[in-house]
Formats: structure tokens, C-alpha cells, sequence
């Protein structure tokens, strides 16, 4: 595999959301999780594997969706052409055998991986990730039915946008394809590995008119079965997957737990084998319980407030700022993350290249807010709504504490803020719209690069509905200096824009960012080859259920 693109530019890099998904149904029960069945097999003696995890699925289109929950389960149904080596950000091949660029960085051409076929029996080729790619870009496409956020945010927009990196993409043989861009793209391979890029069935796509949302056909190792919104998704072994003796597991359940004390009841009693979600106070239960293990999945995330900056009195950075030292974000850490999380500064994860350490964060300091508050015209604060997600996020164990923590601070500057949710799916759509004033949300990060969180989530380009940049925030040297990233090649260069870039969002507010978390899961001892992603999006093609 010839990978001399990769030494330039860096393992890393690109985008986003995993924002990660929930649902808004109450607590079903786990013991029937799928079809009578409990965790850890069934009468037959198949190997079943139930999951539980706070919320539903938004789609199962994962080039439509940006929550994790929807991630979580179509990463087990489709295959990119790249994906990341387990608990890390290498490259490895997956759908493509190997991958070369051109010298100028302007030509990507990736050797495709023979007598594949999809789970409806059609043949994996060139043509299906032409096929795939000319959905995605083209909004004149028959088949473009989505939004298709992630490309947009990653490439820059669709074709015709003065900014889409992309230029064409083409087949050269059967087996072999052609990625042209207007210039060089340092996250480009970084960005194929993410799970928005995975490869559907062009049958299957024609077949649905382009909405594969609840009908997804891809290569991976599991076929889909059933859903049932708001309770469980049922995915099978798919019996002709092309990796000899995968995978292990004949049937996943992914069951809906909203109650993250009542889904680590669940995985107690047997009903489930591993979950998410688990609040940082319980960790020590699991770590004591002979029947558990724990696991912490890489801290690449950040929690945060989001202003509405096109909104008054979001508008004026005074007021941002005086909400920024209004905040304690120490003290919510302390009381809701039992140790596993840090005070966020800035929205890079401290682990990730390209953070500035030498950020200073605003002081918890009452009456200089007060003071900023009166010189925006503010004197005796205001009323206003605080948007809280309905349920757990990795990056935010209980949104709705940590919410109604926020909202005492701010009545300590005169700010009435009133808490606002909705169902996950609904929470997202408005506030990807804009309709918030101020909002908590989150990301995980989906490849390991400054790109995927500062230019997908602070870029004006993406501050267009429905964005990504839920801040709506505008600052054209930012935006020059986070596409000039894009296409440095040397990442020492490429950290210095990304710093200067962060200096700029610290002053401008646009965000209090609250927390970088190190969100923990737990299984049964009976689960073994169960590797936690950094990016929120667990594999389980090698997971086993013994005894």
C-alpha cells in the first residue's frame, strides 16, 4: 500500500457531527429485546448481542444523518472505502485494497477490493462509489433525497458551491477510482474513513427513489431486520460477508433505555450485554461487580452552549462574554462528570493537535459579567430560553442537571432563562435551523483532525441551515484561516492556523465551551474483541459473546 500523501499531510483529518443521537421514548423494558429474546444468546443457541444505548436512530441513510445513535448502528450495516484501525485514527483499507496521490495532492485514485457484493447479491465495483458520490454532490441528482450534511461540511458545499473541494469523481476500470480536487485537501483520506462516507447499494437506492432512511443496504458485516421506532433495531449476520469467519455475533439488538440507572439495571439482570451512557457516579458499581467490565472510550469530544449570534442579544460578544464568566464550569464538571471529564477553554480536545494551550479561560468573575451586561445595554440582565437535549450524551451525562446548574448561574447576572427540550430527532432539526437562542450540544470527533470540529462546527460554511455551526457564527478570518488549513500539506503549519484560528473564537464567544469527557461503557464479562472508538461509532465485527 502506498501511502507517501499520508507522511505529508499527517494521519489525520475532517469532520464531523458525531454529534451523538438519542430518542425521546420512555424506558421500555430490555427482556424482550428482540422477539424474546435476552442478552447473551437465545433457546436456538445463536449468539445474540443486545445493546443498550439511551436513544433511537434518526435515519439509517448514514450519508443523511450526523447523531451517533443513527452512526452507531448503519457503522454495523455499510463499509467505507478506508476506516480507522481499532481504538486509533490509522488509516487501514477496508472496501479499497490500497490508495495512492498524485505529487501536487490534486488526484486521489483508490484500488477497489474484488468479489465484494452488497446484501441484495449486486456487485461492490467502481460504479457503485461513483454512483454513491454523484447522490451526494449533486442536489440535481434523482437520487439526492437529504440534506447530506456531513458532505457538505466536508467538502465544502455541493456541486456549483464555489467552495466543494471535489471536482469530479470517476471510475477508471472495474475495480478503480478517481477522486479530482480543485486543491490539495490535507483531511481528504481522513474524511473517506468516516461513517457518512460509507458505500449503499445503488439498487437498493433506486429501488427506495433515494430514501433509504429505514432501508439500508450496504456491504458490512450485519443485514437490517427490523425497526421499531423509540425500542429497538434488529440487524442479522450477514451470511456472504466477505472477511472469512465474520462476524461472530448471529443477531444485534440495539435496544432504547432512555434512563441511564435503569439501562445499567438492564445489563445487571442479563437483559442487556453492553451499554452506553453510564453516569460517571456508577462507575465505581461496575468496576466492583464481578459479572461487569468497564470501558472508557478516548476523550475526543467537547460539550458545550452554543449562543445564537444572528439573535438579540446574542449578537453583541459582550453578552457572550458575560455569560462566559458567569458559568462554573468547573463545578459542573465536579458535580456530574465524577472525574472524567477537564474544563473545556476551547473546542479542541486537549489530546488533539492543534490545540492552544496557552488560552487562558474567562474567570469566574460576577461583576465584571454584570459590568459587560450594562455596557450592552443590559443592566438588569433578561429573559431568555436555554435549550437542554432530552437525554444523556457522551459528552453530557445529564443535560437537563447540567442545565438547570447553568441556569442559576446566569440568574446570578440578572438572566431569567427559561429551559427548553424537545425529542432528539425534533432538538436537532430546530436548532439546525436556527430557531434557538441558546442551545447545549456536543461532538464527538469522527477522524481524529482540528478540521472536523472547528471548521465543521465555527466555519461560516457552515453556518448555513441546517447546520452544523449552530452558533451561526460569522468571522471571515476565521474562515480564511481554517480553509487555508484545508490545504497545507505540513501539519506544523497546519497546528499555527488552527491556533490563530482558536485565539479568535476564544474572543468571540460564540460558545462557552463546558466540558472534554472520557465517557464510560460497561458489557458483561461474557463480551470479548469489544474496542471503544474515539469517534463514538463502535464496530462490532469482532465482538463475541463466550459462554
Amino acid at each position: 500500500m502506498r501511502r507517501t500523501w499520508i507522511a505529508a499531510v499527517g494521519t489525520a483529518t475532517a469532520l464531523m457531527l458525531a454529534l451523538a443521537g438519542c430518542g425521546n421514548a420512555s424506558a421500555p423494558s430490555a427482556g424482550n429485546a428482540a422477539n424474546g429474546t435476552s442478552g447473551g444468546g437465545t433457546s436456538s443457541g445463536s449468539k445474540t448481542l443486545v445493546f443498550g444505548r439511551g436513544g433511537d436512530s434518526v435515519k439509517l441513510d448514514p450519508a443523511d444523518v450526523t447523531d451517533g445513535e443513527s452512526f452507531r448502528v448503519t457503522q454495523q450495516i455499510y463499509e467505507t472505502l478506508v476506516d480507522y484501525k481499532p481504538g486509533t485514527f490509522d488509516i487501514q483499507p477496508r472496501l479499497a485494497t490500497d490508495w495512492s496521490a498524485s505529487s501536487d495532492g490534486l488526484k486521489w485514485t483508490f484500488h477497489l477490493r474484488k468479489g465484494v457484493k452488497f446484501q441484495d447479491g449486486t456487485d461492490f465495483n467502481a460504479d457503485a462509489v461513483v454512483f454513491n458520490f454523484d447522490r451526494w454532490m449533486d442536489k440535481s441528482n434523482p437520487y439526492h433525497k437529504g440534506d447530506f450534511e456531513y458532505f457538505a461540511s466536508m467538502f465544502g458545499g455541493f456541486k456549483g458551491d464555489p467552495g466543494l473541494v471535489l471536482q469530479d469523481v470517476k471510475k477508471v476500470d472495474e475495480y478503480t477510482v478517481e477522486f479530482d480536487l480543485k486543491h490539495p485537501f490535507a483531511p481528504f483520506l481522513a474524511d473517506m474513513a468516516m461513517p457518512c462516507f460509507a458505500i449503499a447499494s445503488p439498487k437498493d437506492i433506486q429501488d427506495h427513489q433515494g430514501d433509504i432512511a429505514r432501508n439500508p443496504v450496504g456491504t458490512g458485516p450485519f443485514e437490517f431486520v427490523s425497526w421499531k421506532q423509540n425500542d429497538k433495531i434488529v440487524l442479522k449476520k450477514n451470511p456472504n460477508y466477505w472477511q472469512s469467519g465474520l462476524p461472530h455475533l448471529d443477531q444485534v439488538v440495539f435496544q432504547v433505555i432512555q434512563d441511564n440507572k435503569s439501562r445499567l439495571n438492564a445489563l445487571q439482570s442479563g437483559e442487556l450485554d453492553i451499554i452506553d451512557g453510564v453516569n460517571p457516579v456508577d462507575v465505581q458499581t461496575i468496576k466492583s461487580d464481578p459479572n461487569l467490565q468497564l470501558f472508557l472510550r478516548p476523550s475526543n469530544n467537547v460539550g458545550y452552549l452554543a449562543f445564537n449570534t444572528q439573535k438579540k442579544p446574542f449578537n453583541d460578544v459582550r453578552v457572550r462574554q458575560a455569560i462566559n464568566m458567569a458559568i462554573d464550569k468547573k463545578a459542573i464538571v465536579d458535580a456530574y462528570f465524577n472525574g472524567l471529564a477537564t474544563p473545556a477553554v476551547t473546542p479542541l480536545p486537549p489530546t488533539m493537535w492543534g490545540n492552544d494551550t496557552s488560552i487562558q479561560d474567562y474567570p469566574v468573575d460576577i461583576a465584571k459579567a454584570k459590568q459587560l451586561l450594562a455596557e450592552a445595554g443590559y443592566p438588569n440582565g433578561f429573559q431568555t430560553e436555554l435549550w437542554a437535549m432530552p437525554v444523556a450524551r457522551p459528552y453530557m451525562p445529564d443535560p437537563q442537571k447540567i442545565a438547570a446548574a447553568i441556569q442559576d448561574d446566569l440568574k446570578k447576572i440578572g438572566i431569567q432563562a427559561k429551559i427548553v427540550t424537545y425529542d432528539w430527532a425534533t432538538y436537532l432539526k430546530k436548532t439546525a435551523n436556527g430557531e434557538h437562542t441558546m442551545c447545549l450540544l456536543g461532538w464527538s470527533g469522527d477522524n481524529g483532525d482540528p478540521d472536523d470540529f472547528l471548521y465543521v462546527l465555527l466555519d461560516s460554511d457552515n453556518a448555513k441551515p441546517p447546520a452544523q455551526n449552530v452558533a451561526f457564527y460569522v468571522n471571515p478570518q476565521v474562515h480564511q484561516l481554517l480553509t487555508q488549513a484545508q490545504k497545507e500539506t505540513d501539519q506544523q503549519k497546519r497546528a499555527q492556523l488552527y491556533k490563530q484560528a482558536e485565539q479568535i473564537i476564544f474572543k468571540d464567544a460564540p460558545w462557552v465551551p463546558l466540558d472534554h469527557s472520557t465517557p464510560p461503557l460497561a458489557a458483561s464479562k461474557k463480551v470479548t474483541g469489544f474496542v471503544p472508538s474515539a469517534t463514538g461509532s463502535d464496530e462490532l465485527l469482532n465482538v463475541d459473546i463466550q459462554g
